[in-house]
């Protein structure tokens, strides 16, 4: 252990009741939820870039946080991934994730950014080794260095994009090296300021062209793996071209890559598109491509993404419950993709971010578990559904009745259907009886 945390003690679970702050009172690793382990169902993993590489800066201030590895070089990289797993440990977290760019300083050279990030997986490698931690996922930063500053694989730039496709290229080998479980693509400039200077479909095309490469690599060296793309709205671009789930699937369907690909939500990003999380939980899950989640929140009063730990235990509610609904997750995990926020400048505000956001979590998993053995949320869904397994209604669903012939029908028959609830208040007080 290094000193940056210092005189605490790993967290363990100690109930509802205790009253210390460095105590899990809801997140019980071995606790069995509907037969499974609680760590098993929540793959909790923290995420190295907001919780290491974030300096605490916003657009009208700059660094709050003082960190022992910032403004240094390989040396420092290696005090950081010793300190991460410092934290990882503290925690009893199952996994973390990482950008290349949060992990290794850049060199001055594609070669020289390679060969740091190698040598940071050696670390990662030993220390993995050691403590049993696994690596959830990994992925490519390529918004912040102002070469992406008109995209990445979007570029204008053919050599934006072959610099591109090598950077990933060098992040998929050091994940599969690493066991990560998934590969993550976030376009963090994959998208327009201004439509005066976009061939957008040309980009669209660039975009596809990128992700259908990254997919035949990922056959070519066996990565076993699920690829995921990170759906998001604007920030920083004004539009960016995973707007959300509907966006991305539809982007999938036309270059035929719905089978391969699935989706990294964000509750952040899920509000900055105008929907709840749940919402692109349900959606991606019906679309069949529900992959894994980056769990935070956003200011209600902010039009922007804050990051910040989860805390409210019905929204997890309704979340794991879609999770649970289509069969949890397979390879992904619950990603801490949360910052503090940038007054709390102490070692110790990273445990209590964590431990606030996982008990949440697991708060919010045990609710749903709960719904769903009840069973009346669920048989509400069915009564209201019903009359769709009839006959003449599984004619008209499976194409076997023609509008000619359905008008027909209602006209002959007298159809005038009654108003029927559906009960709204009625399921918010029934889902409050469970958080």
């Amino acid at each position: 252990m290094t000193d940056f945390f210092k005189g605490i003690e790993p967290v363990k679970y100690e109930g509802p009741e205790t009253t210390n702050p460095l105590a899990y009172r809801h997140y019980n690793p071995d606790e069995v939820i509907l037969g499974k382990r609680m760590e098993d169902h929540l793959r909790f993993a923290v995420a190295y870039w907001h919780s290491f590489a974030w300096e605490g800066t916003d657009p009208f201030g700059g660094r709050t946080f003082e960190r022992p590895w910032f403004d240094g070089g390989m040396d420092a990289a290696t005090v950081k991934a010793d300190v991460a797993f410092d934290l990882f440990a503290l925690l009893g977290v199952p996994f973390f994730c990482f950008h290349d760019a949060d992990v290794r300083p850049e060199g001055e050279s594609f070669a020289e950014s390679k060969s740091r990030l190698d040598a940071i997986a050696d670390v990662f490698e030993k220390k993995m080794a050691e403590t049993g931690v696994k690596l959830l996922w990994g992925t490519a930063n390529l918004s912040s260095n102002r070469r992406f500053m008109s995209g990445a694989a979007t570029n204008p730039d053919p050599d934006v994009f072959a610099y591109t496709a090598a950077t990933i290229k060098a992040n998929m080998d050091v994940t599969m090296r690493l066991g990560g479980a998934n590969y993550v693509l976030w376009g963090g400039r994959e998208g327009y300021e201004t439509l005066l200077n976009t061939r957008l479909g040309q980009e669209l095309d660039q975009m596809a062209r990128m992700l259908s490469m990254v997919v035949d690599y990922k056959h070519k060296i066996g990565f076993k793996g699920t690829i995921l793309v990170e759906p998001k709205p604007q920030e920083p671009t004004k539009h960016q071209y995973d707007y959300d789930v509907a966006t991305v699937y539809g982007f999938l369907r036309r270059y035929g890559l719905e089978d391969e690909v699935k989706v990294n939500i964000e509750v952040g990003h899920a509000f900055l598109a105008g929907h709840t999380f749940e919402h692109e939980l349900a959606l991606a899950a019906a679309l069949g491509i529900f992959g894994s989640i980056d769990m935070n929140r956003n200011d209600y009063q902010s039009g922007w993404d804050t990051d910040q730990f989860p805390n409210n235990a019905q929204e997890t509610t309704l979340a794991y419950y879609h999770i649970l609904k289509a069969g949890g997750f397979g390879t992904g995990g619950t990603n801490f993709d949360s910052k503090l926020r940038r007054q709390s400048v102490d070692p110790v505000d990273l445990l209590h971010g964590h431990i606030g956001g996982m008990d949440t979590c697991a708060r919010g998993l045990k609710a749903a578990a709960a719904i769903i053995e009840d069973g009346t949320y669920d048989a509400f869904l069915n009564e209201r559904y019903k009359d769709w397994q009839g006959a003449e209604a599984q004619a008209m669903l499976k194409g076997d009745r023609s509008l000619e012939e359905i008008a027909a029908r209602v006209e002959h028959e007298g159809i005038n259907p009654p108003l029927r609830s559906g009960r709204q208040e009625f399921l918010e007080n029934l889902i409050n009886r469970f958080v």
